[in-house]
């Protein structure tokens, strides 16, 4: 009979996340994991598999609690334009008190693993596309109801919002100023005055 697990599987997953995160996938070893994980490398080995099998579960913790929960906070929630500013006032927020800069995992994974591992190249494109998505869907909703211009197609204004948010999430990095960050939105916002 297989034994019960001695350690709460969520938490020990929230730990991986934020040692991935962190570090990066490649710098990061099993040992590093478990010690921040707080259980064996055998418990790991067991309940997650090998290093990129947890790699791929911290990744999609991570999107669950980051862009998908923010997506259910504020797309149905919100008037699209309000829904739109709220997602890049959140994220610059967040920039802004990452001290130890460690950026978005999901754009980090983008630049490391992605380009190496077809797998992930897929997973992250996939998100992206989300991400695309729900830029659209906001501003196709405020160009139905008159509060987005239609100057722009929904789709190119997706993929122009979706591109800001990559640049706020790369440059904070190394710039976590707010008057950058913000400045890379303004232009792009009043793209959307009707």
């Amino acid at each position: 009979m297989a034994r019960p697990r001695e350690f709460d599987e969520t938490a020990a997953l929230d730990a991986a996340v934020q040692c991935f995160w962190a570090r990066g996938y490649e710098a990061t070893s099993v040992r590093d994991l478990a010690e921040s994980m707080g259980i064996t490398g055998a418990s790991l080995y067991n309940a997650f598999g090998d290093k990129r099998a947890l790699y791929r579960r911290a990744l999609d913790r991570y999107v669950e609690q980051s862009f998908l929960d923010r997506v259910g906070r504020f797309e149905n929630q919100m008037p699209p334009r309000a829904a739109i500013a709220a997602f890049f006032n959140e994220i610059i927020k967040r920039s802004l008190a990452d001290k130890d800069r460690k950026g978005c995992m999901l754009v980090n994974s983008a630049l490391e693993v992605a380009p190496h591992d077809p797998e992930f190249q897929r997973v992250v494109a996939d998100v992206l596309l989300q991400v695309e998505a729900f830029f659209r869907r906001c501003v196709a909703a405020g160009q139905s109801d008159g509060s987005i211009s239609s100057r722009q197609s929904a789709e190119d204004m997706g993929r122009l919002l979706l591109s800001t948010l990559l640049g706020i999430r790369v440059l904070a990095r190394t710039r976590p100023e707010r008057a950058l960050l913000e400045g890379l939105v303004r232009p792009v916002a009043a793209l959307l005055d009707p």
